[in-house]
């Protein structure tokens, strides 16, 4: 573990106050859900629980189905990370989400673009647009977002179009329904 050098007071509640830094630097949003564990040393380590990440089994499964089918590269990411990638970019596996990505997934919008149109993303910080067209669309569940669908294509002759488009709406659907089960 990493000492901070903070040190906070339970107030009578019972509650303790998270420093900002820390939020940013961990990407915790108000009303995050935090699992909370302990140990034997009588430690208590708070993580940012994801629902979809209960998932990540099921989620390679889809990405591999969904990438087999579609013919492109297929990523499921819940709010912060990719949780399971198939048919390439497996370099994506286990970073993190692009805030412009975050923004679309909050905004509940689907994009369909090319390299150069204005609707046209980066999916990770750094990852440099090195793939031609994007298809991605938000996971749902019970009215929150918990992740995205993403197709990927580097070949700009394969255009993606309405198929792709009705295979991450369908893919996010059905995974945002199981999460409700």
């Amino acid at each position: 573990m990493k000492a901070t050098g903070i040190v906070r007071r339970i107030d009578d509640l019972g509650r303790i106050v998270i420093p900002k830094e820390i939020r940013r630097t961990l990407r915790i949003r108000e009303s995050d859900p935090l699992e909370i564990f302990t140990d034997r040393e009588g430690e208590i380590i708070l993580k940012k629980y994801s629902p979809i990440g209960e998932m990540t089994t099921f989620a390679k499964q889809y990405a591999e189905s969904l990438a087999q089918v579609s013919g492109h590269a297929a990523l499921i990411a819940d709010r912060d990370q990719f949780i399971a990638v198939s048919g390439g970019y497996k370099h994506f596996l286990g970073k993190s989400v692009s805030k412009q990505l975050e923004e679309k997934a909050n905004a509940r919008e689907t994009v369909m673009a090319i390299k150069g149109d204005k609707n046209f993303i980066p999916i990770t910080e750094d990852s440099n647009d090195e793939y031609q067209q994007e298809a991605l669309t938000p996971i749902i569940c019970e009215g929150d977002v918990i992740g995205m669908v993403v197709l990927l294509e580097n070949d700009t002759k394969a255009k993606m179009g309405e198929v792709e488009h009705k295979l991450i709406m369908s893919a996010a659907g059905f995974l945002g329904r199981q999460m409700e089960q």
